[in-house]
């Protein structure tokens, strides 16, 4: 049960985080590491992409089990 009057959240939860960036052949690998040193069970087989309508930029969500609201700050 969540007890700090911070947030609205219950922890944990799913949340999903909205990330976008220059298409690149690195994008995607390099958001995949930062979201997983913060959210070491995030599965990266779960994350959902999607490019802009001329494709140069590139669309990220991360729904990541967050256990608190300090972990997703």
């Amino acid at each position: 049960m969540n007890t700090n009057k911070d947030t609205l959240l219950e922890f944990p939860a799913d949340f999903p985080l909205k990330i976008m960036g220059a298409n690149t052949d690195d994008f995607t690998p390099t958001i995949t590491a930062i979201v997983q040193r913060h959210a070491p069970d995030f599965d990266p087989a779960t994350l959902e992409t999607r490019p802009s309508s001329k494709g140069n930029y590139l669309a990220l969500t991360c729904t990541v089990r967050a256990q608190s609201k300090e972990q997703l700050d």
